[in-house]
């Protein structure tokens, strides 16, 4: 797996030592090493990117204000000499916050992190791609309070996980089942209802907005979990891009 990477950060000293610390990784390619944000802006502007080490105190830009500006942005680790900035870093969903000076053992794990979050996104994306539901069928069939239940697709708003037990919203009505959010997951076709969460899978037709984190859906406003990002960005960027 080969990731592309920026480094953000006003210091030339921290953007060296990161710089090294790539260069001495085979499968890791540095894209551009960028001194402001804004520089940082045009680069993911016209490049693949796959993950960003930001500093948080920059001239003109903040690292978090840049990220907050961000519609997608790529994997997000802090690079940064300031502990206190860690809950308001991790609320907008980084996946790792180092703290300078950085050890080169705990870049690695940084790294690893990286690896893991896109192999999750290639897995979600090849589960989408060899998604075999036949697209003619509309409804499935399940258990629910010791009865068979028809759900339409177009019913169907957002599905809730509670453990060995589902809450499945609708138009009208909502549904316990006793069924996980995994098995839900495999009986819905992916391309019309996106696990977005850990505990959420959605109506890609019934998304009122999004904003941030967030997908609102009628009065409800749902979680977009870090894991499940990327991937579904990706596929409301293919609607965007029609």
């Amino acid at each position: 797996m080969n990731i592309n990477c920026i480094i953000v950060d006003d210091e030339i000293h921290a953007r060296k030592v990161l710089e090294k610390y790539i260069q001495d990784i085979p499968h890791i390619t540095l894209v551009k090493s960028c001194k402001n944000a804004l520089e940082a802006m045009e680069v993911l502007r016209n490049s693949s990117v796959d993950a960003m080490f930001l500093d948080i105190n920059m001239p003109k830009l903040s690292g978090l204000s840049f990220l907050e500006s961000l519609m997608n942005p790529p994997l997000v680790v802090i690079t940064t000499a300031y502990r206190e900035y860690a809950v308001d870093a991790y609320e907008l969903n980084v996946i790792d916050y180092l703290h300078k000076p950085i050890p080169f053992p705990r870049f690695i794990k940084a790294i690893s992190k990286i690896e893991e979050k896109l192999q999750l996104k290639g897995n979600l994306q090849t589960a989408a791609q060899d998604n075999t539901t036949d697209t003619s069928q509309n409804f499935i069939f399940i258990k629910a309070d010791k009865k068979t239940i028809k759900l339409n697709f177009e019913d169907i708003k957002y599905i809730e996980g509670l453990g060995d037990y589902i809450k499945i919203h609708t138009k009208s009505k909502t549904i316990v089942s006793k069924l996980t959010i995994k098995k839900m997951e495999e009986l819905l076709p992916e391309n019309l209802f996106p696990r977005v969460h850990k505990s959420f899978i959605i109506s890609l037709q019934l998304i009122d907005s999004i904003e941030g984190n967030q997908i609102e859906i009628g009065d409800r406003k749902i979680p977009i979990g870090q894991m499940y990002r990327q991937a579904f960005m990706d596929l409301i960027n293919k609607f965007l891009k029609k």
